[in-house]
């Protein structure tokens, strides 16, 4: 496992960097418009175009959009959502691919359960670390592990799920009319007539 992450470092700093992802992303779009309109991938282009005309098209009815912020606006947001079904695509890969390592190494198929436990062990070290030196020395470490990392009832010391989401909801909530209003005050962009606008298209949809 550690040499096969030796092996695969750079391969895997070069997939990070942001303009390989970029031309990924470009190249997975001229890939998609190529096909043919009956093939899946036409269909998925098709659907991704129609989807990005709408978005600009609801844009267009919030504020002026000329020829050449149009054709920006096609090419952004095309990339845009093409990157975000990306990295939704990668996220649910990661997480079979770690149920999967978790069932490997549950059942010790393949006797790979040392191996992972060992990787597993040697990352959950170099975090708990930094959290070992803040200990106070009249604090015993057990203590220390029990109050903030380890609870005695096995429970995560963090919020569920449910919890952090909501108030992540909650946060964008607060913040966006705050930036909202700072924009408005503090540059010439009127995001709150835009918002406004936005507000009663969505509304008169309905």
């Amino acid at each position: 496992m550690g040499v096969f992450k030796l092996i695969t470092a750079p391969i895997r700093s070069i997939v990070r960097f942001p303009l390989f992802q970029l031309a990924v992303v470009v190249a997975l779009i001229l890939l998609l418009q190529a096909a043919d309109d009956n093939s899946a991938f036409g269909q998925i282009f098709n659907g991704l175009d129609k989807l990005v005309d709408l978005t600009v098209r609801s844009l267009s009815a919030v504020f002026n959009v000329k020829s050449f912020t149009k054709s920006w606006l096609t090419s952004g947001f095309m990339i845009a959502y093409v990157y975000l079904a990306c990295l939704l695509i990668l996220s649910l890969l990661r997480v079979t691919i770690r149920v999967a390592v978790d069932l490997v190494g549950r059942t010790n198929a393949f006797w790979l359960r040392n191996a992972i436990a060992r990787e597993r062990g040697i990352e959950a070290y170099r975090a708990w670390v930094p959290f070992e030196r803040i200990r106070p020395a009249n604090v015993p470490q057990e203590k220390w592990e029990e109050t903030f990392a380890w609870p005695a009832n096995n429970k995560p010391p963090y919020l569920p799920l449910w919890q952090r989401t909501v108030r992540g909801v909650i946060g964008y909530v607060l913040v966006v009319p705050v930036a909202a209003v700072a924009l408005q005050v503090f540059t010439p962009f009127p995001v709150l007539a835009w918002l406004s606008e936005l507000t009663k298209m969505l509304f008169d949809r309905n």
